[in-house]
């Protein structure tokens, strides 16, 4: 490393977008170890709560949580508008705000299941969580600017700031102009999370919630909207956050959640491994289902690590379009061990694969959950 380049040296390091590939056999490293610690996902004990308490919800920060003075803070909407804004956070809470209950997934969630496996932040499954957001509609805001004609996308910058394969930059991410002037769902400017201001760890004292989309385009510390009449090409967006089989591939840009079913993990848990442990007899299931394409038609139940499935009671549709569902069942649970597996499909027909679809980024890795069990002779 003495001999290194500074300027090679902060290139090398895992990125948002998985820099390589782990080699066969390697293990998760000092620099995936630190992204682990300093990001974290939900206990999927926690789905049992229909609201997610901030600190269970999960947590991914490219960069580092800058400071955030709300009294300071300004949001700019700018480029491609009649009439420039500059608003601190008491002029945003006189416009007309909502609430909105939005599950969010981090489009990485499961890339550490996969193999071989993408060097970035080593997730599960529980890069998830549901929260009721309260903000202002995008659509007044860009209403109230006044978009000229020829606008074709919405740039979003957050204060967060650090280097990317060797490049300086803010965070930011763009949105076509018809997912930015949508009456539904409504991306939101948000100030609160479950009726409190935004915790520092997700985005005080402003951010963006698009709901449906997996969590890198709801960008956090908001602090300028641009509207812009060509597309947005910067690291987050052509780059990272692409669907891409091999390195040559020109790729798939993600946007909407795919669908996923999880259980709250059953009986108690063996402390390393986390294989769980029942008694037989009766053994009640219960979890949350979610689709960002299409609401959840179903949700599938297997005890036989997917040779077979029935169906699982899935709530009613709710007022919360945006927001997942929970679903129950009763396993009749028998002496030794069992691999559970839970798989939803939404009313478009998309559904969970049995095995993981593996791209270069380890992103939207919706295969189905597997939850070894032991159930005890007794």
């Amino acid at each position: 490393m003495e001999h290194m380049d500074a300027r090679t040296a902060i290139g090398l390091g895992a990125a948002s977008g998985p820099a390589r590939i782990a080699g066969p056999g390697e293990a998760i490293g000092p620099d995936e170890a630190a992204l682990a610690g300093r990001n974290h996902g939900l206990p999927l004990e926690a789905l049992r709560y229909d609201i997610t308490p901030p600190g269970l919800h999960y947590v991914l920060t490219h960069y580092d949580i800058p400071p955030g003075d709300s009294h300071a803070w300004r949001l700019t909407v700018g480029g491609l508008v009649e009439e420039p804004l500059s608003l601190d956070v008491a002029a945003l809470r006189s416009f007309p705000t909502v609430t909105h209950r939005v599950t969010m997934e981090c489009a990485g969630n499961g890339r550490g299941l996969l193999d071989p496996r993408p060097v970035s932040q080593p997730w599960l499954d529980g890069g998830v969580g549901t929260a009721d957001w309260t903000g202002v509609p995008l659509h007044i805001l860009l209403a109230v600017a006044g978009v000229r004609p020829g606008a074709a996308e919405v740039v979003f910058t957050g204060a967060d700031h650090g280097v990317e394969r060797g490049v300086e930059q803010d965070y930011q991410r763009s949105l076509p102009m018809a997912a930015a002037m949508a009456g539904d769902p409504e991306v939101l400017v948000a100030y609160a999370m479950n009726g409190s201001p935004l915790p520092p760890q997700h985005g005080y004292p402003l951010r963006l919630i698009v709901p449906g989309w997996y969590g890198m385009a709801s960008v956090k510390w908001l602090r300028a909207i641009e509207v812009s009449a060509v597309p947005f090409e910067g690291y987050h967006q052509a780059s990272s956050y692409v669907f891409r089989r091999s390195e040559d591939d020109p790729g798939t840009p993600l946007t909407r959640i795919r669908p996923r079913a999880l259980m709250v993990p059953p009986g108690f848990p063996d402390f390393m491994s986390r294989t769980r442990v029942v008694r037989s007899g009766p053994v009640f299931l219960t979890g949350r289902a979610w689709s960002g394409h299409a609401p959840v038609a179903s949700v599938e139940i297997s005890s036989d690590d997917g040779r077979t499935w029935h169906e699982a009671d899935l709530d009613a549709p709710g007022r919360h379009h945006w927001a997942w569902r929970s679903w129950r069942t009763v396993w009749t649970a028998a002496p030794g061990l069992h691999t559970l597996g839970v798989r939803a499909t939404d009313t478009h027909g998309n559904t969970q694969p049995l095995r993981p679809e593996w791209n270069t980024g380890g992103y939207g890795n919706n295969a189905v959950q597997r939850v070894p069990v032991v159930c005890l002779d007794e």
